[in-house]
């Protein structure tokens, strides 16, 4: 490391940061200490870290820094959800979203500033790519929501209980790869960021309680089966090739016969013994009798669970979200053929914070409009024939 390079230590798997802290001859427990000052008490200074040598803290100071994107937007819901833009650079600017619920707390984690899968009912989908979310880029935005929601309930306690409160309770129980991104796409950075979360020095969350989702990267998902095993959610949406090569375009090159038998595969190291099927629920095109008999099928080969979304519309996409009463009916009619089946709550709405909604800005290097102009209305008209 030159005199004049610092080294973001937000992003350092640990493994790296005990390497680092071994070259000014600290030993390992130096860097456990780091972490847990900077991922469980979300401190960014160095002097803050009092129970470090002097001399030890001095170094840091030279030669490291603690920084997460920066936010430049904060929106609250009316049913509490909360969604963050992070300043990632060069205009561009990613979106993460927490989702408080009576049992858990969800964070929504984006991967890469924009997506270059292109499905047409996703609004992050036609904005564009632009490139790789690093690690700190990653694992920064759970550290500031973190710290942000921890520092109000401390800051509730005080104003019932007229004194400061002990440790805040840990708000985030869960944490979602379900942002802007397929985060398989960028798997090295996101692979460092699960390694974190699930690092007991770090966040210490349970491998049952952090979920990647995918538009369905086969070779990554052999690769994390062996890596880094979490929940693993499935961005389905079509139960057939036809209808799935224009809703999810990734489906041509990982058909569904490819992607059901890496799921199967996912399952012999996955901590838990299903894969979840996200299934989101367009009007007159992919919502039909039909469709939830082949879903069925797909059951029958995949032990699974379905999370029925409802589309939140978006004006580029020209879709619309199926009936209420078509989605219960749909639900149903899993359900009654035995197959575990719930239908999401739409949270977040009114500020855009919605699944599917996530936008944020992109500085597009893909030209994808150029190239699939009219995604949404071709794949309507070409289901409805």
């Amino acid at each position: 490391m030159s005199s004049t390079e610092s080294v973001n230590l937000l992003g350092l798997p640990t493994q790296a940061l005990t390497d680092l802290v071994a070259q000014w001859g600290g030993k390992p427990f130096r860097a456990r200490q780091l972490q847990r000052w900077m991922h469980q008490r979300g401190a960014d200074s160095f002097d803050q870290m009092t129970d470090l040598a002097r001399d030890f803290r001095q170094q840091l100071t030279e030669h490291c820094s603690i920084q997460a994107p920066a936010v430049t937007l904060e929106h609250r819901s009316t049913d509490g959800t909360r969604k963050w833009l992070f300043d990632v650079g060069k205009n561009n600017a990613v979106e993460t979203v927490f989702i408080p619920e009576d049992d858990r707390g969800t964070l929504c984690i984006s991967s890469q500033a924009g997506c270059t899968v292109a499905c047409p009912f996703c609004s992050t989908g036609y904005q564009g790519f632009n490139r790789n979310l690093t690690t700190a880029e990653i694992i920064g935005q759970l550290w500031h929501a973190r710290r942000v929601l921890q520092d109000d309930i401390a800051s509730a306690r005080i104003g019932a209980e007229g004194q400061a409160s002990p440790e805040p309770t840990r708000v985030i129980s869960n944490v979602v790869m379900m942002g802007m991104g397929e985060p398989l796409l960028n798997y090295d950075q996101v692979l460092g960021a699960l390694q974190l979360m699930l690092d007991d020095n770090a966040y210490g969350l349970s491998r049952r309680r952090v979920t990647v989702s995918t538009s369905g990267v086969v070779p990554m998902m052999d690769r994390l089966g062996r890596d880094c095993p979490v929940a693993l959610a499935v961005s389905l949406h079509a139960p057939n090739d036809a209808l799935r090569d224009r809703l999810v375009p990734l489906n041509r090159k990982h058909p569904l016969a490819e992607l059901l038998a890496a799921c199967n595969r996912y399952l012999e190291h996955a901590p838990r013994d299903f894969i979840t099927f996200e299934y989101i629920m367009l009007d007159g095109v992919n919502d039909t009798d039909q469709h939830a008999r082949e879903l069925i099928t797909i059951a029958k080969q995949v032990r699974c669970k379905f999370n029925l979304i409802p589309f939140n519309p978006f004006p580029q996409s020209g879709l619309k979200r199926s009936p209420a009463a078509r989605v219960r009916l749909f639900a149903q009619r899993l359900m009654d053929a035995g197959v575990i089946t719930t239908v999401r709550k739409t949270r977040g709405d009114d500020i855009a914070a919605a699944c599917g909604q996530l936008a944020g800005d992109v500085i597009d290097r893909t030209r994808i409009n150029e190239r699939l102009p009219d995604r949404a209305v071709i794949a309507i008209k070409q289901e409805r024939g």
